[in-house]
């Protein structure tokens, strides 16, 4: 890892925000709404990472066969956007050394994007209620582009966009797919121990490296830059 580091791609659900409380609430009143039982936070929590449509088909898969799936998706869907947005942000907070790392990183000059599979109707408004929004140049959904994390596209177009070569972007984020689209894209990739990994150890991840925080993967930025 020598190419020297010109910006940053941030992941948003489980790398800057712990956002599972606000999806436990938005599900579960979902599942109210289809006479369901609630899950419990460790449940949802091992579901989240690859977008809102892959979450609610693992939330009615606890109940339902994949005809079934089928025949309640649409109304899940309506129903857990309709809450989602009312609860967005709520019972989210951001993780330890978020603020501290984001302006580290501001101070050494480096270009920022949020790439997040969250769609950008939640992700928008999640960062401006938390304060992350001013810290990014681009801050691309998983409704951005065709294809969004695990596949390389959306970091592609942050490279694009940022007129740098991948190899001049770190990638930072918490499971596997950051990993995956990083490693696809071209781009240098950290990962941070303490998100959601569909229920996977963060050691199984091939990256360049675990940081305890963002403000430890500034620091190593840092020092690589100089």
């Amino acid at each position: 890892m020598s190419t020297s580091i010109k910006a940053v791609i941030i992941d948003l659900d489980g790398t800057m925000l712990d956002t599972a409380p606000d999806f436990l609430v938005a599900i579960n009143l979902m599942r109210t709404d289809l006479s369901l039982a609630p899950l419990t936070l460790d449940q949802v929590t091992s579901m989240v990472g690859k977008g809102s449509e892959n979450l609610i088909q693992k939330v009615l898969a606890v109940n339902f066969d994949q005809t079934d799936i089928t025949l309640h998706f649409d109304r899940a869907m309506a129903s857990y956007q309709q809450h989602y947005l009312t609860i967005n942000g709520n019972h989210s907070n951001a993780y330890p050394g978020v603020f501290e790392g984001l302006e580290s990183m501001r101070d050494q000059g480096l270009r920022m994007a949020c790439v997040t599979n969250k769609p950008l109707a939640f992700a928008i408004p999640l960062m401006q209620k938390k304060g992350l929004y001013d810290y990014f140049e681009l801050i691309y959904g998983g409704d951005s582009f065709p294809r969004k994390k695990p596949d390389p596209m959306p970091l592609q177009q942050v490279a694009q966009q940022f007129d740098l070569l991948p190899s001049q972007i770190m990638a930072i984020g918490d499971s596997s797919n950051d990993a995956i689209a990083a490693r696809a894209a071209g781009c240098p990739v950290l990962t941070v121990p303490y998100g959601y990994n569909h229920g996977e150890a963060i050691q199984n991840i091939e990256s360049d490296g675990i940081v305890e925080t963002l403000l430890e993967a500034a620091r190593l930025l840092a020092n690589r830059n100089q």
